[in-house]
């Protein structure tokens, strides 16, 4: 059977994916998402396309990021908030949960705005949690590890 959109209706929360425009690493992620949610007094984050599955990705989806080329981390996704700028134009807070986890490594190519990514594609989270000291090895020793299914 074709892969096609109605996949990610699989079992399984829709999540949704996003790059992390000027994140070198995992860290720098981890510090500009702080630093962002110390400003805000709270964690969001903005996009000018508000999700139309909401429900599906408000039923226990994340908000992964894609950094350098490779899905590296998710946020949990709490809410949905649609807003109108001074202007008038409609954007959508991605309310996420504090939280980075990071993620096994996933190869995507670059894109605009979010896409949905259905349960099926998202990869896992990396052993050992949100603290994981397995995340700290290299970037391409871990490619490596994935590619031999080692992780």
């Amino acid at each position: 059977m074709p892969k096609g959109d109605g996949d990610a209706f699989a079992a399984g929360p829709l999540h949704l994916l996003k790059m992390a425009v000027g994140a070198s690493d995992l860290e720098h992620l981890r510090r500009s998402r702080a630093e962002r949610t110390a400003q805000r007094g709270w964690s969001a984050v903005y996009t000018r396309n508000h999700p139309r599955r909401a429900a599906a990705v408000l039923d226990g989806g994340s908000l992964y990021w894609v950094i350098k080329g490779q899905i590296r981390a998710r946020q949990r996704i709490v809410a949905l908030h649609s807003e109108r700028d001074d202007n008038g134009r409609a954007y959508c807070l991605i309310e996420v949960d504090e939280i980075v986890v990071p993620t096994l490594l996933r190869a995507f190519r670059p894109f605009q705005g979010w896409r949905y990514l259905p349960p099926s594609d998202a990869p896992r989270d990396a052993p050992g949690g949100p603290t994981d000291d397995a995340v700290a090895l290299p970037e391409q020793m871990l490619a490596e590890l994935r590619e031999l299914g080692l992780i």
